[in-house]
């Protein structure tokens, strides 16, 4: 006897997820998932279960929908998994050397702060002592 695959509604994705039904929508217009159409109703397989998983996780990761798009559907076509992670292993690198960038800029800009703040400080301080009492 064949066992039939677990489905899903969008509320229970959603709800396991912690995403709204409107983002597993925008993601379905987007062809990112495909649930099956009963009537009004989408019954969600294991696949599209999978595919949210990794879209999520590559908008974590900070890739943008149609870079995910591609590392998701290149599964299903030529060149198959071995194009896949060819294609993912770029996508990283590119991705952390902006992420190092931007740690660099942030790095600058805090140390320009905190020495602008440190001047602030001394100022301040020159200004307290240095100036004459007020006269009430």
């Amino acid at each position: 006897m064949h066992k039939a695959a677990r489905t899903w509604s969008i509320a229970e994705l959603a709800a396991e997820y912690e995403v709204t039904l409107r983002t597993i929508r925008f993601y379905e217009d987007r062809g990112l998932l495909t649930p099956e159409r009963r009537g009004t109703v989408r019954v969600y397989h294991p696949r599209d279960r999978i595919r949210l998983a990794l879209i999520l996780r590559g908008k974590r990761l900070g890739f943008s929908l149609d870079q995910i798009a591609k590392i998701v559907d290149m599964y299903d076509a030529e060149p198959g998994e071995e194009g896949q992670l060819v294609y993912l292993l770029d996508q990283i690198t590119h991705r952390r050397a902006e992420l190092e960038q931007r740690r660099q800029d942030i790095d600058q800009t805090l140390a320009e702060l905190a020495e602008v703040e440190s001047r602030c400080h001394a100022d301040l301080h020159t200004l307290r002592t240095t100036q004459p009492p007020t006269e009430a």
